[in-house]
């Protein structure tokens, strides 16, 4: 991919990522577990082949030829003895009936395909047409493939996937830990006032790896279903806090204005390609971090939000208030019981369990760092 101008997000189409939640929704739909999957699977244990759609709306309908009304309550039985007949089978959206079997589909001829299988040709074009899900069964190649408008996905073995899983989760949990150790030194370093871009970009950066490879953990998790179960523990274990700590170091750091908010900047991050996300001059550029791209070493301070956050029973509003009043984290940590009751909201007890907290965090973080 080539390299963004300085300055410019790379952003996803919206068409895109709707494109892409789609497919989610639709594997979903075919996850072991389901109904649905377990129709599939009987039919390519008994070598047969299908052509299915799921949803029966006046668009499905229009491209529909011939074929008998069925209306009946969707069972893998029922569908594996319809997929007996030549033609298309109608699902209701949510797979739970049976709208119509022995189906001819019209679709537009002129809907580019890449396929060559009259089934897999037909599947393509009516999931480019429509917006429902497509799905293929193929006697010859034993497989199953979703199509969801110009995407397409085979649907692999359990065991597959369960391998592909784990080897993502361990590759996850060695950018987790590492994650830890850079977060750590830039918790020393903020208190120490010696924070620099290139610490906190590198935050970001890692933290942006760790949700892309939890990102891709979770397409494995909808595709598993049923059994996907222990994948999902062990990814919310590993991921707890992590978007939050995220969230929070730009929130420490960024510029804030009326055309550039959290959202946007949180956003930017999650859209720069690979290339760019490993490139920490484009990371500052395009979040909008103080100083010049160029200069990576010079000096930011932060607000205090992450440190704040990480005092318990501490609402994010008292956070607000508190960072809105001393403005910076070395004004804050320099801060007097009483000058922090002062703040509306805190009161003396919140103050003390606030300035007891930060000073805990300090010399935790500090004797992190140099141990």
């Amino acid at each position: 991919m080539a390299r963004m101008a300085a300055g410019t997000p790379h952003y996803h189409s919206p068409v895109l990522v709707r494109r892409g939640a789609a497919m989610i929704e639709a594997l979903g739909a075919v996850a072991p577990g389901r109904p649905l999957r377990e129709g599939l699977d009987r039919i390519l244990q008994a070598s047969m082949g299908a052509l299915i759609i799921v949803g029966d709306g006046p668009e499905v309908l229009a491209i529909c030829s011939g074929g008998f009304l069925l209306d009946a309550e969707f069972t893998p039985q029922r569908l594996s003895e319809l997929a007996k007949m030549d033609g298309a089978i109608i699902l209701a959206p949510d797979a739970s009936r049976i709208a119509r079997a022995n189906v001819h589909l019209v679709p537009n001829p002129n809907v580019p395909t890449t396929e060559t299988g009259t089934r897999h040709r037909t599947a393509e074009r009516v999931a480019r047409s429509i917006d429902v899900p497509v799905i293929s069964v193929s006697e010859d190649m034993q497989i199953i493939n979703v199509y969801r408008h110009d995407l397409k996905h085979p649907l692999e073995s359990i065991p597959r996937l369960l391998n592909r899983a784990n080897q993502a989760l361990q590759t996850l949990e060695r950018y987790k830990t590492r994650l830890d150790m850079v977060s750590g030194a830039l918790s020393a370093l903020e208190v120490e006032d010696l924070v620099t871009t290139r610490d906190v970009v590198t935050v970001l950066q890692r933290a942006e790896m760790v949700r892309r490879i939890a990102e891709e953990i979770d397409g494995y998790i909808v595709e598993l279903g049923a059994d996907g179960r222990l994948v999902l523990l062990q990814l919310e274990e590993l991921m707890g806090g992590v978007e939050d700590d995220r969230r929070l170091v730009i929130k420490d750091y960024f510029q804030e204005h009326s055309r550039w908010r959290l959202d946007q900047a949180m956003e930017a991050l999650s859209d720069l390609s690979t290339e760019d996300l490993l490139d920490l001059k484009v990371v500052v550029d395009v979040l909008h971090l103080p100083g010049d791209a160029d200069a990576l070493d010079s000096s930011l301070q932060p607000r205090g939000y992450r440190l704040l956050s990480k005092i318990p029973r501490l609402p994010e509003t008292i956070i607000d208030k508190i960072v809105g009043r001393f403005g910076s984290l070395q004004k804050l940590m320099r801060a007097t019981i009483d000058d922090l009751d002062e703040v509306e909201g805190v009161g003396e007890v919140r103050a003390r369990s606030i300035k007891e907290g930060l000073s805990r965090l300090a010399e935790t973080s500090i004797l992190d760092r140099y141990s």
